[in-house]
């Protein structure tokens, strides 16, 4: 294993962060909604399950969804399930003040948690994307450096995101807009689920 294929890695992960998806849109309404602490705690939340992921492609998990297909739909109908309940709360509660008591950070950490643990595809993306840029034969200790360089990569990025979207700017500009913007994040999030639930 050489850096420039961590590098790739990097590149590869920091695209696929960006791309709109229900851990993005989750940290999105988590910050501004929430402030930084909120933001933050729900971030570490989904770095640590999308590590998880990633370590479980590198120990060869998505060859056990592929030997008991049974497995991984009982994992995509239990995600696709979280997914659309985190959606009809939304919903639900679009026009309702925010509380003054901030959500716990073990709660808004084990909500983010769940976001990205809903989604049992990302061990399959993971294990393509590990394929194509890594060298095969590695050893335990490149693999766990992997583990490490992606926890730290998400981690930076969602401190970074958290940080920008608590903004008293950003913030403000969320409560004004409160019911409109929970109730497209509420369909965005539940055709995420939908199509997690229907997806092969």
């Amino acid at each position: 294993m050489e850096w420039t294929h961590v590098f790739a890695f990097n590149a590869a992960l920091l695209a696929a962060m960006a791309a709109p998806g229900p851990a993005l849109l989750f940290a999105l309404r988590q910050s501004i909604s929430g402030g930084f602490a909120k933001g933050f705690s729900t971030g570490m939340g989904l770095a640590f399950a999308a590590t998880f992921w990633t370590a479980a492609a590198l120990l060869g998990l998505e060859v056990v969804f592929i030997l008991f297909p049974s497995t991984y739909l009982v994992m995509k109908f239990v995600g696709a399930a979280y997914l659309i309940r985190v959606a009809y709360v939304l919903w639900r509660d679009a026009k309702s003040p925010i509380s003054e008591s901030i959500t716990s950070h073990g709660r808004a950490f084990r909500d983010g948690l769940l976001v990205n643990l809903s989604n049992p595809k990302s061990v399959l993306f993971s294990a393509s994307v590990l394929v194509v840029i890594f060298p095969s034969g590695l050893v335990i200790w490149e693999k766990a450096a992997i583990v490490l360089n992606h926890l730290m990569v998400e981690m930076l990025v969602y401190t970074l995101f958290a940080a920008l979207l608590s903004s008293a700017p950003a913030r403000h500009g969320y409560l004004a807009m409160k019911p409109a913007i929970d109730r497209v994040s509420s369909l965005l999030l539940g055709a995420l689920g939908l199509r997690l639930l229907l997806a092969k």
